[in-house]
């Protein structure tokens, strides 16, 4: 059961996604009309968020945590199909519904809005729309580039690739990413890893193993990554090192 945690007195303006999320653009009179209808719910790791086909009665952005998306198939196999990190959108303004199931990985925190208020606003706000858009190509391109990492790439490219991902969208840098080391607190466990990436989870500790001994990364416990030398991991990734940058 989601905790409700619609009294936590959090300011739009004090808020730590404030400007990647889908009020970026938002302009005060506008942060206030978002603040009479948001509430905040917690989820802790290994709770479902909403299951496909439920009723959604809100959309939100997650301010807190990783969850992800899947599918569960009719014999009850499961995909993963994206992670939703801190300024994600969650929900489809004016469909109802949930296409996915949406599970927390790490504890989460949401900012939810009520939908038909929401979804009324957006008309009416072109700041807002505006953004989501943006949010939504991202999105797109998002999926277009893990349908090149699970098809056409190897398994070490697919682990470097995944580190590169979750660095480039958790690490705000004053410098190149490329330049500059990087802590990497995984979401992921080694075998969330695996069914992630369509890889057995003997060969993700294998390439974890092998991009370790060859000092791309250090390993500081089961989750926590260090990346000395970020233009080394992306040499890993199989993709243009510019575009990562």
């Amino acid at each position: 059961m989601a905790i409700n945690i619609s009294k936590l007195n959090v300011q739009c303006a004090d808020c730590p996604i404030r400007h990647r999320a889908v009020c970026a653009k938002c302009d005060d009179d506008e942060l206030a009309q978002l603040e009479d209808m948001k509430f905040y719910r917690m989820f802790e790791a290994g709770q479902t968020i909403v299951w496909a086909g439920d009723d959604l009665t809100f959309v939100a952005s997650v301010v807190r945590g990783v969850a992800t998306l899947g599918q569960t198939l009719e014999d009850g196999r499961t995909q993963m199909l994206g992670l939703l990190l801190p300024s994600d959108f969650i929900g489809r303004p004016w469909r109802g519904t949930s296409a996915y199931d949406v599970s927390a990985i790490t504890n989460v925190t949401l900012c939810c809005f009520r939908r038909k208020p929401f979804e009324e606003m957006l008309i009416r706000t072109p700041h807002i729309g505006e953004r989501l858009l943006e949010m939504t190509m991202d999105e797109l391109d998002a999926a277009r580039e893990w349908m090149l990492i699970l098809g056409r790439k190897t398994a070490r490219e697919k682990i470097a690739s995944l580190l590169t991902i979750i660095a480039r969208r958790e690490k705000t840098l004053d410098v190149p990413l490329a330049k500059a080391p990087v802590t990497i607190d995984l979401p992921l466990t080694r075998e969330a890893m695996s069914d992630y990436l369509g890889l057995t989870l003997e060969t993700v500790s294998r390439q974890i193993s092998a991009l370790k001994r060859e000092d791309i990364i250090l390993l500081e416990g089961k989750r926590r990554v260090v990346v000395p030398d970020m233009a080394r991991l992306l040499e890993q990734t199989g993709s243009d090192p510019i575009s990562h940058i």
